[in-house]
């Protein structure tokens, strides 16, 4: 079906590269961390059109677009990105952790001294954070 409708798009004039960049946002969108290379593909499938453009460019819109629909989906990333945007806009602003400061900056010399960067993948179990409470929107879009 979704090849279908690629075709009524091309046979329709559409422009090819507005077909791609559809694709690419579905990519991203609705698939997103279920199958990331979705995203490769589409990007691809992009750069092929703005490349080739028609009529060569449908067979790779078309083997992004059978990848794309046939890719498992999750919008994990589209509601975090919204509700962290939704945070940052709505709430008071955090506070960035001691110890993700730069500590090189003028404004922010010898902050990151007092409390040192624990490196995740030497220390997994250190207990470091990267976000102060409330991280309600990391919570609600792992859900």
């Amino acid at each position: 079906a979704a090849v279908y409708w690629l075709a009524r798009m091309i046979e329709g004039g559409e422009d090819p590269r507005f077909i791609a960049r559809r694709l690419v946002i579905a990519a991203a969108e609705d698939v997103g961390l279920a199958d990331p290379q979705a995203l490769v593909i589409a990007e691809a499938a992009a750069a092929a059109t703005d490349r080739i453009g028609l009529p060569e460019c449908r067979i790779p819109l078309s083997s992004a677009t059978i990848y794309v629909t046939k890719a498992p989906k999750s919008d994990a990333a589209y509601r975090a990105i919204g509700a962290a945007i939704a945070s940052v806009r709505e709430q008071p602003l955090l506070a960035v952790p001691d110890h993700l400061r730069d500590g090189n900056r003028p404004a922010t010399e010898g902050v990151a001294a007092g409390r040192p960067y624990v490196n995740p993948h030497r220390n997994p179990n250190s207990g470091q954070t990267y976000l102060p409470e409330p991280r309600v929107f990391l919570d609600e879009a792992a859900s």
